[in-house]
């Protein structure tokens, strides 16, 4: 029999953020963006011709996801919702949220991405008032590319027209 692995959201600037119950569906959305100009027709059909703008990132929609402590009759919040509150805060010193990498098991389903939308509600409390459960509806993560490396090269890796480095020459 095989074991449960969970579905996490990884990253070097933040607590990891561990799912307490692994999502029933993953929703992906792709997006081309286009535009059209109505005064713009195919001449034999009259259907309005088409520019494409650009490729959009891929968003995944993560719905209904749990967390229960009542049976540990500890803080819900503390314990998992403060780690995603934390995901859509800038990080400190820097212009941005966390960045992520969204895994489950081998699988991994966004290399680079940050939690752009978060939806939750506490729905189960203790008499003291300690909320026990939480039910985020919506955790939307969105992809971001690769950072850019530093390929500015040394001056001696720069060939002069004669195909000689300039190192070479001195």
């Amino acid at each position: 029999m095989s074991q449960l692995v969970k579905a996490q959201l990884l990253s070097q600037e933040a607590s990891p953020i561990q799912f307490m119950f692994n999502p029933t569906e993953l929703v992906f959305e792709g997006i081309v963006e286009t535009s059209e100009n109505p005064g713009a027709r195919v001449q034999e059909t009259g259907k309005p011709k088409v520019s494409f703008s650009n490729v959009k990132a891929y968003k995944v929609t993560i719905s209904n996801i749990l967390f229960d402590t009542y049976e540990d009759q500890k803080d819900v919040v503390k314990q998992y919702i403060n780690p995603l509150k934390e995901a859509v805060q800038f990080v400190g010193g820097q212009q941005r949220p966390p960045i992520y990498r969204f895994v489950w098991g081998s699988h991994i389903y966004l290399q680079r991405c940050f939690v752009e939308q978060l939806t939750y509600k506490l729905t189960l409390f203790l008499p003291n008032g300690t909320p026990v459960r939480a039910i985020v509806d919506s955790l939307t993560l969105k992809e971001i590319d690769e950072p850019q490396r530093n390929t500015s090269l040394a001056p001696e890796q720069f060939p002069d027209r004669s195909g000689d480095s300039l190192d070479a020459r001195r």
